[in-house]
């Protein structure tokens, strides 16, 4: 997420989120947000993280009943409208390398013993915990390039085909033409490919990411309709705004299917 500059521990509120929005602030050099719904797993991951050195997540700070305080990462989450810098192919590249980095740094990372949240279809679990919320306002980014992931609250044992596959459809993107106003347009397929070879994949993983496309699509949608019945007013508001794009979004990639598996092969 992101906001405006602290100074001297100042409160300002980060923009960007559904489930915690307007709850989620800088003070100096950290944030505070509301405790992590599994918070003893997302608490032992990101201790993980740090401990192997993987830079691109924040550190947990503290913790009591109700609030996790986090580092602050220097950047900027790309919120909506995403800024030219964060729709080039040198950015979608970077996005790639820095997935493929945290999954190198998680793979050691056990989820035994914990709970989780939302799983995952079982086809697409390898064992390892992968962020699973791979939407544009959790990537930080630092002069045009993908430096670090936030909001960890959905990562759960998944796998590197489930990651990709959001990042497929959030950022090559995989939609219907009419909803890419920008320098993507007429470009999914090929920055499709682009992604896939940017992170170093085999030909199996290749083409499990084309298949995981829909399935994750539908997961995404899932959480969303809990949310709006359940009343919270953020996931009413992103069904409100978004609603109409994803359903012919999820159009297009069935529609899509045999070209997104040729792009991957």
């Amino acid at each position: 997420m992101t906001g405006g500059q602290a100074i001297d521990g100042a409160i300002t509120p980060l923009t960007g989120g559904t489930a915690n929005r307007g709850l989620v602030f800088r003070v100096g050099q950290t944030v505070r947000r509301p405790a992590a719904p599994y918070r003893a797993a997302t608490h032992a991951l990101l201790a993980h993280l740090a401990a192997v050195g993987f830079d691109g997540a924040p550190r947990l700070l503290g913790a009591d009943a109700t609030t996790d305080t986090l580092s602050y990462i220097e950047g900027h989450a790309a919120t909506s409208p995403l800024a030219e810098e964060t729709l080039t192919d040198a950015a979608l590249t970077s996005i790639a390398g820095l997935l493929r980095r945290y999954h190198q740094a998680a793979a050691s990372f056990s989820p035994a013993g914990y709970r989780w949240p939302r799983a995952i279809p079982a086809r697409f679990t390898s064992g390892l915990v992968s962020h699973n919320d791979i939407y544009p306002a959790n990537f930080i980014f630092r002069d045009g390039r993908a430096v670090a992931l936030i909001d960890f609250d959905l990562a759960g044992p998944g796998g590197i085909s489930w990651d990709l596959a959001a990042a497929a459809r959030y950022w090559c993107p995989l939609r219907d033409e009419q909803d890419v106003t920008d320098t993507r347009q007429g470009r999914a397929l090929s920055r499709f490919r682009l992604l896939l070879d940017a992170y170093g994949l085999t030909a199996a993983e290749r083409a499990e990411v084309a298949e995981a496309v829909v399935p994750n699509h539908d997961w995404d949608c899932a959480i969303i309709a809990e949310g709006v019945r359940a009343g919270h007013a953020g996931f009413i508001d992103s069904w409100n705004e978004n609603g109409e794009t994803m359903v012919r979004g999820r159009r297009w990639c069935q529609a899509h299917g045999r070209a997104l598996r040729a792009a991957a092969a």
